[in-house]
């Protein structure tokens, strides 16, 4: 399950690699990033900054007020500070599938460069704005779990997610994607209507809360998701692929929830679908429309 990190030191790469950090004023941005970005001028890394609502010269003046010399690291190529629309949106709305490729591209580039892995900020308060391509973001943040970080031990990236620029209900739903959370103080979150968190070294989720019309949105990202999980049959390997959806912590889902989550998740031939501890609600579907029966698995633990 995700971790919450209050305070404390830095932390090495590690298996929690892809981190969110919540803020609601300058001064705990700045806290972040410079928690987040230090280890990199240590080890010799190479940052990538994406900005959207902070200037990049605020940037780079904040990380020269801790002490760090951001400057001569822009000077020898070792940090870029640039417009996230331009990193996220320059060849087009956003689109998960180039964006996993660029991030394998820019670990690369870094590495024959000489540096010590990537470090990467992005603020997130595009989302929501009218972006084209934007509502795939839940979507991508799904997919690079497995796409991208479990492949890349030497790449390690912080969405930053401003509440005054952001709802927090975009705020709660993308953050709890993420593996790691990073709070300063009571930064507290209402809970989303809809939770969704990838599984740890297997394809699917886990979903809480509801599904219900309110929600469908969510859904249509989750289902996207689903419908590109890799999984040892579907990347050409021996035995069947298995994707898993589990639902112990999952109180309502409706018909419309369960036919697109169902039929996203068994659309490649010869993969099955595992459902782990199905609210009630699901179970009487099942029985009602047997013909969703006969495409999943459901297993209790």
């Amino acid at each position: 399950m995700p971790r919450t990190v209050v305070a404390g030191p830095a932390d090495a790469r590690g298996p929690d690699n892809h981190l969110s950090a919540v803020f609601s004023d300058d001064a705990a941005r700045d806290a972040h990033m410079v928690r987040f970005l230090r280890p990199a001028f240590e080890r010799g890394e190479r940052m990538e900054y994406f900005t959207e609502a902070t200037p990049p010269e605020t940037v780079l003046r904040v990380l020269e007020d801790h002490g760090l010399d951001a400057t001569g690291a822009r000077e020898r190529g070792q940090l870029s500070v640039v417009a996230a629309r331009d990193a996220y949106l320059s060849d087009g709305p956003f689109d998960p599938d180039r964006m996993v490729e660029q991030w394998h591209r820019s670990v690369r580039e870094a590495e024959r460069a000489g540096f010590d892995g990537l470090r990467a900020v992005g603020e997130m308060s595009w989302y929501g704005r009218g972006v084209p391509g934007s509502e795939r973001l839940l979507e991508y943040e799904l997919r690079i779990h497995r796409e991208v970080f479990e492949r890349l031990p030497s790449l390690a990236a912080m969405c930053l997610y401003d509440r005054r620029l952001m709802t927090d209900a975009d705020v709660a739903l993308l953050d709890g994607v993420h593996p790691e959370h990073r709070r300063i103080g009571k930064e507290r979150l209402p809970p989303p209507t809809l939770r969704v968190v990838p599984l740890e070294g297997r394809a699917g989720v886990a979903l809480g809360g509801e599904v219900n019309h309110s929600v469908r949105h969510v859904v249509t990202g989750v289902a996207a998701a689903l419908a590109c999980s890799e999984t040892p049959g579907t990347r050409g390997t021996s035995g069947e692929g298995v994707v898993e959806l589990d639902l112990s912590e999952l109180e309502h889902i409706d018909l419309d929830g369960t036919v697109r989550l169902v039929s996203a998740a068994t659309r490649e031939p010869g993969r099955r679908l595992v459902v782990v501890d199905p609210p009630p609600c699901l179970l009487r579907l099942l029985d009602i429309f047997p013909e969703l029966n006969a495409a999943l698995e459901v297993v209790s633990r």
